[in-house]
């Protein structure tokens, strides 16, 4: 056992980096696009100064629109859902610009947070009523009926909006921003694809199959201690569902009980145990345990089982570390800002982050220089 780890945790703060304020996706499965955009916010922080607040539902509605053509075109066989990653918000943002929160909120049924449970539901039928075309041919206004389900439940989209004193249509507004979607890369990590090659990511919602530059663990970890280190925050996209993640207390942490390390009495005792039981010891959550030995082994074999899957982003803003000296990497999460007692925030354990990490996006100057001249 390590010095400290038989008492509490005492975090020490490392780096700090300034974004905007923690925002509540609710009952909906746009995780995606409140991290993409808390990530573009603070990269419009530390490029201009300016503290901005974008609206998450102007990317998830022209997603969905975008979506929706794929699934069609492919006869209902590709994924369509509320799920996407990093880079259907560059894509949008590319595309279409962005608007402010105020003049896109995005609550046109009569909420005052978002629900999405009946608008996933009523899209997905009907595209899937599309799809089965009974009268042998699709409609050309398919497209129309669609938009107009959005327009109910989401709002239609301005053309036009008055900000700060001018007329602005959503790309001149994202113009304004400093933000250009090409400086933007997506990483991943796995020895299932060649390394320092574009690659793409199978994973259901990369629905528009685009390509993430994969490189070693040992260097995939290089990239986001050098973009903290340089002021610069990460867009995170992995793993929730193993039981060391625990947003309610605030950590993420992949605890390891190893039986050589227990005396005799000890080491029966927790023989005895059931799995529930042994479970509730390692996830106490109240002070620091030894955690497990990650390798590009163990990740592929996490990745290939389905034990580690893309079902949640958030945003990377900092670092902190343990009595023990431990580090973990402080993660700003789209669950409100009293949602736990770190104000929506929580420490993910270095070990945690090697093993469910499926990919991140990064500006390009984030990455170490020798790195950054092999990107294609």
């Amino acid at each position: 056992m390590q010095p400290g780890q038989d008492t509490a945790y005492v975090f020490e703060t490392l780096i700090e980096i300034p974004v905007t304020t923690v925002k509540d996706q609710h009952r909906s499965g746009t995780c995606w696009a409140f991290a993409g955009i808390s990530f573009i916010e603070a990269e419009i922080l530390r490029i201009t100064g300016r503290d901005t607040d974008l609206s998450e539902m102007y990317i998830v509605r022209h997603a969905y629109e975008d979506k929706a053509s794929g699934y069609v075109r492919m006869h209902g066989k590709s994924n369509f859902g509320p799920g996407g990653q990093a880079h259907d918000v560059t894509n949008v943002i590319r595309k279409a610009g962005i608007v402010p929160e105020a003049v896109y909120p995005g609550l046109s049924y009569g909420e005052e947070k978002h629900d999405h449970g009946e608008l996933d539901a009523v899209l997905k039928g009907y595209l899937d009523a599309v799809v089965r075309k009974r009268g042998g041919r699709l409609t050309p206004v398919w497209h129309e009926a669609f938009a107009a389900i959005l327009d109910v439940y989401l709002g239609k989209t301005p053309e036009k909006f008055d900000w700060d004193g001018k007329t602005l249509d959503p790309l001149s507004f994202a113009a304004d921003l400093s933000i250009d979607p090409d400086s933007y890369v997506e990483l991943t990590s796995y020895n299932a694809y060649p390394y320092y090659e574009m690659v793409k990511l199978e994973i259901p919602d990369n629905w528009s199959n685009d390509y993430y530059f994969n490189i070693p663990l040992n260097e995939f970890l290089e990239v986001i201690d050098h973009a903290l280190l340089n002021g610069f925050t990460i867009c995170w996209d992995g793993d929730v569902s193993d039981r060391g993640f625990s947003h309610k207390h605030g950590l993420a942490i992949l605890p390891e009980k190893k039986l050589e390390d227990l005396d005799g009495t000890e080491r029966a005792r927790w023989e005895k145990l059931s799995e529930s039981e042994k479970a509730g010891e390692l996830y106490t959550f109240d002070k620091p345990v030894n955690e497990k030995q990650v390798d590009e082994a163990l990740r592929r074999e996490h990745f290939d089982n389905y034990t580690a899957t893309d079902d949640h982003l958030m945003h990377l803003t900092g670092m902190v570390s343990d009595q023990n000296g431990t580090r973990y990497y402080v993660i700003k999460n789209s669950w409100d800002d009293n949602s736990n007692e770190r104000g929506g925030y929580l420490y993910m354990s270095e070990a945690y982050l090697k093993l469910n990490t499926v990919a991140i996006m990064v500006h390009k100057s984030a990455l170490p220089p020798a790195l950054r001249k092999r990107l294609p």
